[in-house]
């Protein structure tokens, strides 16, 4: 059966976010006097932002996600881009009754924000952000939404992401899931929890869903 649902995350996938993302954690430690290496804050990218600072210091956890969201807001505009192939694929997917959709473990603001500025608003029946669901990646529940939004068959669902938990969640949904190759921290990595595809490139979606 071919694909007719896919779900994307959205950073390090669609739209490049990396070096807002690295800025900002630089912002936030420098802000309180913590020091880490690119390697360690390379490994923060990806899970949700309260994850990451609850386990570096849960009294400041809070204050430390504000300053983060904070810079990463006023300069969001600064960096983000949409990787090459997205938009063209997104379009031409979307001309073919593809349905899509997008999870992620950011908040909805920002993904309308980073939607807007790459010209991607428009491609996408349903948005399941962090803020509409209690549990993240990759527990099942956001894709589960993102399904359920779409009326999506398990059979013909893809999910697609640049992170282990983009992988583990449409694992734990049920569903078929796709590698990028250009993930920040390496196509090898990402192979390790065996996706059921690995995209070399965005428009490698188009010959999986028979377009």
């Amino acid at each position: 059966m071919s694909i007719r649902t896919i779900l994307f995350d959205l950073d390090g996938t669609l739209i490049d976010t990396n070096e807002l993302i690295n800025a900002s954690f630089q912002h936030t430690f420098d802000h309180y006097n913590l020091t880490f290496t690119q390697e360690e804050i390379l490994e923060f990218n990806g899970p949700p932002l309260v994850e990451t600072f609850q386990k570096i210091d849960p009294l400041k956890a809070d204050r430390m996600i504000s300053t983060y969201r904070e810079h990463n807001l006023a300069e969001h505009d600064n960096y983000v881009t949409a990787f090459p192939d997205v938009v063209e694929t997104v379009k031409q997917l979307q001309t073919n009754h593809i349905k899509l959709g997008i999870v992620t473990t950011k908040m909805s603001p920002t993904v309308k924000m980073g939607l807007k500025l790459t010209g991607l608003e428009s491609y996408f029946d349903t948005i399941v952000a962090l803020d509409d669901v209690t549990h993240p990646k990759p527990h099942p529940e956001p894709v589960l939404k993102a399904m359920l939004a779409l009326d999506a068959d398990p059979k013909t669902t893809l999910m697609v992401g640049d992170n282990y938990h983009d992988i583990e969640s449409g694992k734990n949904a049920g569903i078929q899931t796709a590698g990028v190759a250009w993930s920040l921290k390496g196509k090898e990595r990402l192979l390790k929890y065996n996706p059921t595809y690995m995209l070399e490139k965005m428009s490698d979606l188009l010959k999986i869903a028979g377009v």
